[in-house]
């Protein structure tokens, strides 16, 4: 690969900022200052620029606490949007995996490893999403062995078995669902009558939120939790 464009996919900079940085000779690849941009390296050579490593990584992966007000889009022109919250070296094709509504909060992993993106959404997995959301009113057992019989939303959405837990007070419910259609969980409580006022994404198959990341924050995934989620 060529040099500057190994430092332009690790998210060092533009290309052609690092080009005048590699014929400045602020660039190092194993110890020897290149200036040629064309230089080819390899993934495992050391590249330091102005000092400071530069490691080649394929994939990277983000755990966001996505606050409300921002969309789950790559990018728009209008709307802030979550790759907007990713202020650090930006990696080329990073992408949310699935979207969650404007208004809602809580857990969203940001990746540019499209196969493991393929595997959380695919259908045929059903891979829980566990939300929190606060309603209009309370709901009861009633609604609960609704949810967990699969509830028709509508004409266009037949909801699979949903674990619903009641908690204190019952205007507040954690709910499982193993799909991610458009507006599913606001769907079905709409289906029986409840508005939802507050949603929140707590975990996605293995992943939880943080709960120590601040709303709008992000980290890397730790060791533990990558090897996890690449069970799934």
């Amino acid at each position: 690969m060529r040099l500057d464009k190994y430092l332009a996919e690790m998210g060092a900079g533009s290309r052609s900022d690092l080009k005048k940085a590699v014929r400045a000779g602020r660039v190092t690849v194993n110890g020897s200052v290149l200036k040629d941009p064309a230089a080819h390296v390899q993934a495992d050579d050391e590249v330091r620029l102005d000092g400071e490593p530069v490691a080649y990584e394929e994939y990277v992966y983000y755990m966001l606490h996505k606050p409300a007000g921002v969309i789950s889009a790559t990018e728009d022109k209008r709307q802030q949007t979550v790759l907007d919250l990713i202020d650090e070296r930006q990696r080329k094709g990073l992408f949310p995996v699935g979207r969650l509504d404007r208004d809602t909060e809580g857990l969203l992993l940001i990746t540019n490893d499209g196969e493991l993106a393929h595997r959380l959404l695919s259908p045929k997995r059903h891979v829980d999403k566990v939300y929190f959301a606060r309603l209009d009113g309370p709901v009861s057992e009633t609604e609960r062995k609704l949810f967990a019989e699969g509830l028709r939303v509508d004409e266009t959405l037949t909801a699979l078995p949903t674990d619903l837990e009641i908690l204190d007070p019952a205007s507040e419910v954690r709910v499982t669902i193993r799909e991610g259609k458009f507006h599913q969980v606001k769907r079905m409580f709409e289906a029986v009558g409840r508005e939802v006022l507050y949603l929140r994404r707590l975990s996605m198959g293995p992943l939880i939120l943080d709960e120590s990341l601040p709303i709008g924050a992000y980290r890397r995934l730790t060791e533990e939790e990558l090897s996890a989620i690449m069970e799934v």
